[in-house]
């Protein structure tokens, strides 16, 4: 049994640990709401983006002709999975969830036959990722250093995709990423982005509209569609920084409860053996007492 000295010591602990999450929690309480509505924000501007590409792929009279990153290189022999993390823990399942999605996809390829190739930004997911994987991952990234992740970081990724793609390095890139709901509920995502997959439901998708281009699509095509890579990149970015920073608020916030409760649970502990240690001092007093 841990001795009064050794139980004061733990409690001190606990409740140092206690105010370092609640602190924690309040500072991602803080950058979520700012995350959150960069996230919102940008999902109308990548989504019509998209919906304008997919638009554009029905008016294309001649696949064979047409550009590659948009209908692909007519083959599924060898895939590109890019795997954005974050680089700091301390965020519940956050990064596993999304590890989780891509290994289940890793072991799918992997059985029907197919070649993989992995590039992880974030080093948690690397982490997680090189102990089963670690020979398919081709390159790494981390912004570990960068405050706030902007739309440069994501052009890097995306210029670095379209370099392999243009060198005939895969015939298929699939994002993994998580999809901000709320604050308890963040849904890991795997996005096709080469070539473009229209995985929408909404109201234009369903009901086309029609578009007149000038100049031809063709020329169009050839401006934005390394543009949409950077940008579906981008977009990732922005729903992984909003669910890190709701997962790391949901996470500290259990961490403080659960050593509210421990603190509880040691100082009922204590009192307890303090209790005892007196009545045991009172009984040798009134023995000897009595023996005299």
């Amino acid at each position: 049994m841990p001795s009064l000295d050794d139980l004061k010591k733990r409690i001190k602990s606990v409740k140092s640990t206690q105010k370092i999450t609640k602190a924690m929690k309040m500072v991602a309480a803080a950058k979520l709401r700012k995350a959150q509505e960069s996230a919102e924000k940008g999902r109308p501007y990548s989504q019509k983006m998209q919906n304008i590409i997919l638009n554009l792929t029905k008016t294309i009279s001649d696949p064979q002709n047409a550009p590659k990153l948009l209908v692909g290189t007519g083959k599924d022999k060898v895939n590109l999975c890019v795997v954005l993390t974050a680089d700091r823990g301390l965020c519940g399942g956050f990064n596993s969830n999304i590890c989780k999605l891509a290994k289940v996809n890793f072991k799918k390829i992997l059985n029907e036959g197919k070649e993989l190739k992995i590039i992880t930004v974030g080093t948690k997911g690397l982490d997680q990722i090189r102990r089963e994987y670690g020979k398919y991952v081709i390159k790494k990234f981390s912004f570990k250093n960068k405050k706030q992740i902007s739309f440069n970081e994501a052009e890097i990724i995306g210029k670095e995709i379209i370099d392999l793609f243009k060198k005939d390095q895969f015939d298929k890139c699939i994002l993994f990423f998580n999809n901000f709901k709320n604050v308890i509920t963040q849904i890991p995502q795997a996005q096709q982005i080469i070539p473009a997959e229209n995985n929408s439901s909404t109201k234009e998708e369903k009901d086309p509209i029609f578009y007149e281009f000038e100049p031809e699509e063709d020329e169009i095509l050839e401006d934005l569609l390394p543009k949409n890579i950077s940008t579906q990149v981008f977009k990732a970015f922005l729903e992984n920084a909003a669910s890190e920073q709701g997962s790391r608020m949901t996470a500290m916030d259990n961490a403080t409860r659960n050593a509210g409760d421990l603190v509880d649970k040691l100082t009922i502990n204590y009192n307890r053996s303090r209790q005892a240690s007196i009545t045991k001092e009172l009984i040798e007093i009134i023995s000897g007492a009595e023996s005299l």
